[in-house]
């Protein structure tokens, strides 16, 4: 199948349980109320979720996730999702697909955050579990992951156009040099996990506070340079200082994390990202 996106929709959806997971054709299916790009997702009753890869280059998530998610669950300190089944491929629908449990929260916002440098400390100690746990035959950077983990120079030629004709107001030489500086160095200990997009929407909030991270499909080992993204997308003055003193990394880590801020904010931001205000902080 041609890689582009294909539709899924309920009816696509349940059909595939009735065919797969009988035992679930009762249950009512309906969409999200915010799904994501590379995955649709749905609600089968009140306690599950299913989540459906909607291009072949988003496809190889799924057992990746079904594989590592359940070794690094009990070592962090947040819940991540947990896999209750995986669909196969049929005629109906060409991939592997996923059941996990519905995990209560919404998408953080600084609408629904109580304290945002407790926020910056909960989410910087995740992190730092993270990094902590153990490598072995983890996946690697590379394209099926958009590089996370990996060297920015795989975004040295889209930058440079983008920072060319950039129409945000600031001076090109100045972002230049962010991004001569992001490429000086590379991460020179072992390779530690990395979530790989540490979004917002990725991140679940209820009763004010963080309580789950989601969507592991960049799931990767290498350089966690590209999960700190959000000390400049999310944080500011105190809680950036939090959540920076927190992960304990080197000058040249925070230089290279700049460099995926500019990277994503010029290259490839996010539906309503305000990028004039994200390039402003990272100068």
């Amino acid at each position: 199948m041609p890689d582009q996106l294909i539709t899924i929709n309920e009816n696509i959806a349940s059909k595939l349980i009735k065919n797969q997971f009988p035992e679930w054709s009762d249950l009512l299916i309906r969409p999200v109320a915010q799904s994501g790009w590379d995955n649709r997702t749905f609600h089968l009753g009140d306690e599950l979720l299913l989540r459906f890869p909607s291009k072949a280059m988003y496809a190889p998530q799924v057992l990746k996730e079904q594989h590592w998610l359940p070794r690094l669950a009990s070592h962090l300190p947040l819940q991540i999702p947990q896999s209750v089944a995986m669909g196969e491929p049929s005629d109906v629908y060409p991939w592997h697909w996923s059941i996990y449990k519905w995990l209560k929260g919404e998408p953080a916002s600084l609408n629904n955050i109580d304290n945002i440098t407790n926020f910056a400390e909960d989410l910087a100690k995740f992190l730092v579990a993270l990094q902590g746990c153990d490598i072995t035959n983890g996946p690697q950077a590379g394209p099926e992951n958009f590089y996370r983990g990996g060297v920015l120079s795989h975004y040295e030629k889209d930058t440079r156009d983008a920072i060319a004709n950039s129409h945000h107001g600031f001076d090109a030489n100045l972002l230049t040099a962010i991004w001569d500086q992001a490429l000086a160095s590379t991460w020179q200990q072992a390779p530690v996990w990395v979530h790989g997009d540490v979004a917002l929407g990725n991140l679940l909030v209820k009763e004010g506070k963080i309580v789950a991270v989601i969507d592991f499909g960049q799931l990767a080992i290498g350089d966690p340079a590209c999960d700190l993204a959000v000390a400049w997308t999310l944080f500011v003055g105190q809680s950036r200082d939090t959540f920076r003193n927190r992960l304990q990394l080197d000058d040249a880590t925070w230089q290279r994390a700049r460099g995926w801020v500019l990277w994503k904010t010029l290259c490839a931001p996010v539906a309503g990202t305000d990028c004039h205000e994200i390039i402003g902080r990272i100068l």
